[in-house]
Formats: C-alpha cells, structure tokens, sequence
C-alpha cells in the first residue's frame, strides 16, 4: 500500500531552514579556518556559499508555488545569487578587496530581499528571525563594503556572517516547529 505524505509549508519551510543552518556552521568554520588568505579552497568556498543559496531559493520556489506562497522574491534572491557567485569567481582573482566588495552588496541586497519574502510569510510563524536576519545582513553588507577600503582587509568576518545567519535559521525553524503544533 502506498503511503501518501503530505508535505505542509510550514513542514517544508522548517527542513529547508535546518539544512541551512547545518550548511552554515560548515562553511563558517571551513571558511574561518582558511580566512587569512585568499586561496583556492577558500576562494571556493566563497563561491559556493552564494550557489548554495540558489539551490535553497529553488527549493523555496518549489514549495512556495505548490502553496500559494510568494515567490516573485524568491526568484530576486536566485538572480542575485548567482550573479553573485559569478562576481565572487571574477573578485577571488583580485584580492580580499573585491571579493569584501562582492559580498557587501550581496549581502545588503540579499538581506532586504529575505526581510521582505519573512514579512510575507509573518503568518506562518517563525518569521521574526528571517525578518532581523534580513535586517542585519542589510548592516552588515554595508560594513563589509567598508572594511574593503581598511589595511586589514580580512575573509573571518564572513564566517562569522554566515554562522550568525545560520543561527537564525535555526531559530526560525525552531519557531516554525512551535508554530506547526
């Protein structure tokens, strides 16, 4: 006999949101581990953080469509995601500098875009931390964009960027579970 599972947003969302954070705390320390230069692994990794936003963001679309969720946002988040990832390849080659510069813009653009998609999905619950995330990102891109322009241009902030996002994932996942029951 064929068991029928159903999957909700809600439930959809939470698993998305756990891979995330397990995704998150990986990369972060990865990345904080080879931060002091600009290397190969750690230039890979710096390109692979934004791809894996894209996957996500198409998994959200999928889920999103199925329920009748938003997801004109979702499909900003994937354009800017990818030529993200294409900028960050390009950047890797000139330096901590650009890649900072990079990432700062993406990570304001991608922050007003996740704090506007949790302000469409507040009734869901749980989207109070995708909210903030969104906001601080915002901040944080900008202060990534400064710290380009200092002598001690460093990747480590970025790990603990992540790490920090990641945490809001989980916490928004949490509280989807809270929600959920």
């Amino acid at each position: 006999m064929d068991t029928l599972v159903v999957t909700t947003p809600t439930s959809a969302l939470r698993k998305l949101y756990f891979t995330r954070f397990a995704f998150a705390v990986v990369w972060a320390g990865l990345l904080f581990a080879t931060a002091d230069a600009l290397t190969p692994l750690s230039a890979t990794l710096l390109v692979l953080y934004p791809l894996f936003d894209v996957a996500c963001a198409v998994v959200d679309v999928r889920s999103a469509r199925t329920h009748d969720g938003p997801v004109r946002h979702l499909y900003l988040n994937i354009v800017l995601s990818t030529l993200t990832g294409v900028g960050l390849a390009v950047a890797a080659t000139s330096g901590i500098p650009a890649v900072l510069r990079v990432w700062g813009v993406w990570a304001v653009t991608a922050g007003i875009v996740q704090l506007l998609v949790g302000a469409l999905r507040r009734r869901m619950g749980g989207q109070w931390a995708m909210i903030a995330s969104g906001a601080i990102s915002t901040v944080a891109g900008a202060s990534f964009f400064a710290q380009a322009a200092t002598a001690d241009a460093s990747l480590s902030n970025l790990a603990g960027y992540a790490l920090l996002g990641g945490i809001f994932f989980l916490v928004a996942a949490l509280r989807l579970d809270r929600a959920a029951r």
